[in-house]
């Protein structure tokens, strides 16, 4: 089974690259959610609930803020994804029209929005080892991460592949040929060279990176378990010495500095050291900020400032995207290793410490129906996206009704996906779910 397919570049980016590994599904950079930035990036997050639990200290306990932030990341993520059939990026499908007005808008998007996954999900792993023991833990990790990554490269990724084939390609055959002979089988080749690997993971790949970072963690807390209050007692001085607003942005300088170009994101797993270095250092502090008041607290002093660097980061990279005057984006290139980490961070900052003040406090219906339906969605939503964008290519609607249809679509049976899933007790695993028929209603509070 070989990983994620060939890397076709895309143009430089000041924020973030959107050439991605068409194999990966992106990554919401993309994805990267990227870094930032191949196109299927974009990920479920811990597919935890970080509500309260009331067996919990105060500092450990309810973060409903965070499952509303996951929440509305995915709603951005359907967008951002049917937004890569009408901008030159590569992905699995194009329009045969193209909205250049929206590109802009995708590159502020593209750098952080990962990296603010990647945190969430490490709030969520923490929630969950406060809650199960060790055994347990790795048992819940695997099944809840592992069977619906095999699931969905097994049976919901060979849609994105196929469309490929037959769009970038010109593959003739028909889809169950494909998925026998190419796509499982190996005996078929859709061309010359590695332009197609399969089978392979798309959009999924977040999935197999969220369990890399978790599995090694799980082992080492048990192994220094010996010396966890010394521990926890650096962290809180951490903490409270704003260590966790400066320290995150530094990783980044770091990472980009010394890997971004020897170790371009590739989101194949292996040789992936930028993804690895500014993914998992973004997971490890959202588990490490779990309980720590102080933390958050000084991200929220730092809210205002968050966003007047965000917004001066970002106006020095609007023009060279909406402009590209040659002048202009030789100067952004000069000084991008310190500008793009400061507009990473500084968003995320302005992005948590204003979701703490403005989203719901208090828990609700919607809050527990749509942190379930999550996972599923995004299990579904990109294979959707791409097999609407096939079939409506050659209709001769205009790109905003396209776009429109292909949003509704993509909504529609991404919702009817996780009304039978829910309710399918042997099919909850396959897409994230507990075992148990465990089904949120809005009928109940």
């Amino acid at each position: 089974m070989r990983p994620a397919g060939r890397r076709l570049r895309g143009s430089g980016l000041a924020l973030g690259r959107p050439g991605a590994d068409l194999a990966r599904g992106g990554a919401v950079h993309g994805g990267a959610e990227g870094v930032i930035s191949p196109v299927d990036r974009g990920g479920p997050g811990a597919t935890e609930d970080l509500s309260h639990d009331r067996s919990l200290p105060n500092g450990n306990r309810r973060r409903i803020d965070l499952d509303w932030l996951r929440i509305i990341a995915f709603a951005v993520l359907i967008f951002y994804h049917v937004g890569l059939l009408y901008v030159p990026w590569p992905y699995h499908a194009k329009s045969v029209h193209s909205i250049p007005a929206i590109e802009p808008l995708m590159h502020l998007v593209n750098p952080w929005r990962l990296l603010l996954l990647f945190l969430i999900s490490g709030c969520a792993t923490r929630f969950l080892a406060q809650r199960l023991k060790t055994g347990p833990l790795l048992a819940n990790r695997s099944v809840r991460l592992l069977v619906p990554l095999l699931f969905g490269m097994l049976v919901v990724v060979p849609p994105q592949s196929y469309v490929q084939a037959v769009g970038q390609f010109g593959y003739g055959a028909g889809p169950l040929h494909f998925y026998t002979a190419a796509y499982l089988g190996g005996t078929e080749r859709i061309c010359a060279g590695t332009c197609l690997a399969l089978p392979t993971w798309n959009h999924l790949w977040f999935v197999l990176y969220l369990y890399a970072y978790t599995m090694p963690l799980i082992g080492s807390t048990v192994l220094l378990r010996p010396i966890r209050p010394l521990f926890l007692t650096l962290t809180s001085w951490l903490a409270a010495n704003g260590a966790f607003v400066v320290l995150p942005v530094l990783v980044l300088i770091v990472a980009r500095a010394v890997l971004a170009r020897s170790f371009p994101p590739n989101d194949a797993l292996v040789g992936d050291w930028y993804n690895h270095t500014v993914y998992g250092a973004y997971f490890l502090l959202g588990y490490f900020m779990v309980g720590q008041d102080a933390a958050w607290t000084v991200l929220d002093r730092c809210r205002w400032p968050a966003v007047i660097v965000a917004l001066g980061t970002a106006a020095l990279a609007w023009p060279s995207k909406a402009f590209p005057f040659p002048w202009w984006s030789s100067i952004l290139h000069q000084h991008d290793t310190f500008a793009i980490p400061l507009y990473q961070w500084s968003t995320i900052v302005a992005v948590i410490a204003f979701g703490r003040r403005w989203l719901p406090s208090t828990d609700g219906p919607w809050r527990r129906y749509l942190t379930e339906a999550v996972f599923p969605f995004y299990i579904v939503h990109q294979t959707v996206i791409v097999v609407a964008a096939y079939i409506l290519k050659d209709l001769g609607w205009s790109a905003g009704a396209e776009a429109a249809m292909i949003v509704l679509v993509t909504v529609v049976i991404c919702f009817t996906t996780f009304e039978v899933v829910r309710r399918a007790r042997l099919l909850r695993p396959l897409f994230g779910l507990r075992l148990e028929r465990h089904s949120p209603s809005f009928g109940r509070s």
